[in-house]
């Protein structure tokens, strides 16, 4: 199965942030990932032995993260004979012209008017068909909710496959990429052998609890890309509704999940809210040198909180939708930061007010 293209995926440095977290020492505490993406990071804490929370605004992310965490136990699609004939199943349901036909393929009939060339007119139809597939299954109590959740990170999975794009949905190709169109393929994912506890909820960060026994990972969004804009397709597939979308990119709404860290004016401050309300005592933050928080102001406000060390984890790939973006080099330096706090700057940062 292959991977989903993802902005500041840290599938390539998930090893060495886990190392640096280390195994856990109690029975307490749990690792929270509080922008769990796509969930890689949070899959090889479990893989680690940890009590896993993990978190996403995004309903697809938080979908994509629960498909990570997921063992065959958790899945038995008793209803299906196992999840690979639920999957051949899915592959076969009836393909119809819905939504993402009408306003995503050249095919359908868009309320605006536009002919948009997400998906080929056949790969539309078919994942409308899966998903109404889906829909209808978890309606008549085939599904447990794992077992949905499951189903739709695969459908997303593939829908990453053949979109027409760049990587991201805020604008389509003008012109047919080889892979889109090729027909659309739902592929099995390697499941975890042995069961994790996890929970994964779709909240805004800063409503998650932290207790002092817990690990948390943060690894916000702090570039002007906001990802609920970026990934809007896979929210609309993710939530199998028909909002009201305009202009050449069909755009659905988005803002009421715009994220302050993709503002270079308030990120920072909305760093400071996040820390002074989690409790936890050892926080990771992934940094990367392309966000529009410098180094040293992020480092700067952390040490109010406690004591900070920063661990280079070498270069990633560059996310390279435009030639802009390919200009700009091969790759981009990560680096994570660790947070441990002491009693006397936790109650010190209490007391920060109005840090921009």
């Amino acid at each position: 199965m292959g991977s989903l293209r993802y902005i500041g995926s840290k599938a390539r440095v998930v090893d060495q942030i886990i190392e640096a977290v280390g195994a856990p020492t109690g029975y307490d505490g749990h690792f929270i990932d509080l922008f769990s993406g796509t969930g890689v990071v949070s899959r090889e804490a479990g893989l680690r032995g940890w009590k896993v929370r993990a978190n996403d605004h995004l309903l697809s992310s938080s979908l994509i993260t629960q498909a990570q965490l997921v063992c065959h136990e958790d899945v038995p699609f008793q209803y299906f004979g196992g999840y690979l004939a639920a999957l051949m199943q899915l592959t076969a349901a009836p393909v119809i012209e819905g939504f993402i036909t009408a306003e995503y393929s050249p095919g359908g009939h868009s309320r605006s008017g536009h002919a948009r060339r997400y998906f080929t007119t056949a790969n539309a139809k078919a994942i409308d068909g899966m998903r109404a597939a889906i829909r209808r299954w978890r309606e008549a109590g085939l599904l447990a909710p794992l077992e949905e959740a499951l189903l739709l990170a695969d459908l997303l999975l593939a829908v990453n496959g053949v979109a027409n794009t760049a990587g991201t949905y805020g604008c389509f190709l003008n012109a047919w990429d080889t892979t889109a169109l090729k027909p659309i393929q739902l592929s099995p994912r390697l499941l975890l052998a042995q069961k994790c506890d996890f929970v994964v909820s779709n909240l805004d960060s800063f409503a998650l609890a932290a207790s002092p026994a817990d690990v948390v990972y943060i690894d916000p969004p702090y570039t002007k890309r906001q990802y609920a804009a970026y990934y809007h397709l896979l929210e609309t597939i993710s939530a199998g509704d028909s909002p009201v979308v305009g202009g050449v990119t069909g755009l659905r709404p988005w803002e009421e999940k715009s994220s302050p860290f993709c503002y270079k004016r308030r990120a920072l401050k909305a760093f400071e809210s996040l820390l002074t309300n989690l409790r936890a005592e050892r926080i990771f933050i992934s940094y990367s040198a392309e966000g529009h928080v410098a180094l040293a102001d992020l480092s700067e406000l952390l040490s109010r909180f406690g004591v900070v060390e920063t661990i280079p984890l070498g270069k990633i790939g560059r996310y390279r939708p435009n030639e802009v973006a390919c200009n700009n080099g091969d790759g981009v330096s990560e680096f994570l930061i660790s947070l441990n706090k002491t009693e006397r700057s936790a109650s010190t940062a209490h007391e920060l007010s109005c840090y921009a």
